[in-house]
């Protein structure tokens, strides 16, 4: 077998969520893994939200950084719950859902991916747990604040109307997303209600929504890896949308890159 064909390994964070049908389920839409299947070129590995489950900060610790040591990359994917906001020092807000579960993993496990230089590539509210991960904090509904356009979906039954093309982004001059896509303007789809209120300080500013200055993507400039964060859904039909393949083609790459460090090592030894 022709070992650049190897797939990276790349960790997909799930959600955990009661479906009424057997008790709670950790779940993961299914767009996202065809995404790091097709668009990544990766075989994608579960992270299940399991929260405070395996001991005390120390242990969390260890367990993620023996996770990292297998992984290639990893995908933060969107979900319909938010983070919670006493992370971010804020009392939550009605008719806002939360997954406990989820935020206990995935903030600790960002902290260490980014440092250990795993490439991350953040969808969604996978760019809210980012920017609170990293100490920034979250308007919890974007639509009533003063100012700011309604990011919400159409809520259709048509799944392509509701990841329709919804607005414009004005790309940062010079950042790592002008840089992947070489333009300063693209038009993206919108299906959020809450959005970057304070950035958090290792954060960068990539991209804002053009009708009222809504973050709409970040970057973390001092992570030894690839590290970029996306408030829309580049993973809908990805292979059909140029912007989106550009974006997954990075981190792709940046994944391959790891994935041939990491089994370096090991091909050696048996060679």
């Amino acid at each position: 077998m022709d070992r650049s064909l190897v797939r990276p390994l790349v960790g997909v964070s799930a959600c955990l969520k009661e479906t009424g049908r057997g008790g709670w389920h950790h779940t993961v839409g299914d767009k996202y893994v065809q995404a790091a299947i097709r668009a990544v070129g990766a075989l994608p590995v579960l992270i299940p939200a399991f929260g405070p489950e395996l001991g005390d900060d120390e242990a969390m610790a260890d367990a993620l950084d023996r996770l990292l040591d297998t992984l290639d990359g990893v995908l933060l994917t969107g979900s319909p719950s938010n983070v919670e906001p006493h992370h971010y020092g804020k009392e939550s807000r009605p008719g806002t859902a939360h997954d406990a579960a989820r935020d206990a993993t995935t903030l600790p496990l960002i902290r260490h991916t980014i440092d250990r230089g795993v490439p991350l590539f953040a969808i969604c509210r996978g760019l809210q747990e980012v920017n609170v991960a990293l100490g920034g904090s979250l308007h919890q509904l974007v639509h009533e604040v003063d100012g700011r356009r309604d990011h919400r979906s159409p809520k259709s039954p048509d799944t392509d109307v509701n990841y329709a093309p919804a607005h414009d982004v004005d790309i940062v001059e010079g950042g790592l997303l002008h840089r992947l896509l070489g333009e300063r303007r693209v038009r993206v789809n919108s299906l959020h209600a809450q959005g970057v209120d304070v950035l958090a300080p290792r954060a960068r500013v990539e991209a804002t929504c053009c009708e009222d200055g809504q973050v709409e993507a970040l970057s973390v400039p001092d992570a030894p890896g690839f590290a970029l964060a996306l408030q829309w859904h580049p993973e809908y039909k990805a292979l059909e949308n140029p912007v989106s393949m550009k974006v997954f083609g990075a981190f792709a790459a940046a994944c391959r890159a790891r994935a041939s460090a990491r089994l370096a090592p090991m091909r050696a030894a048996a060679e």
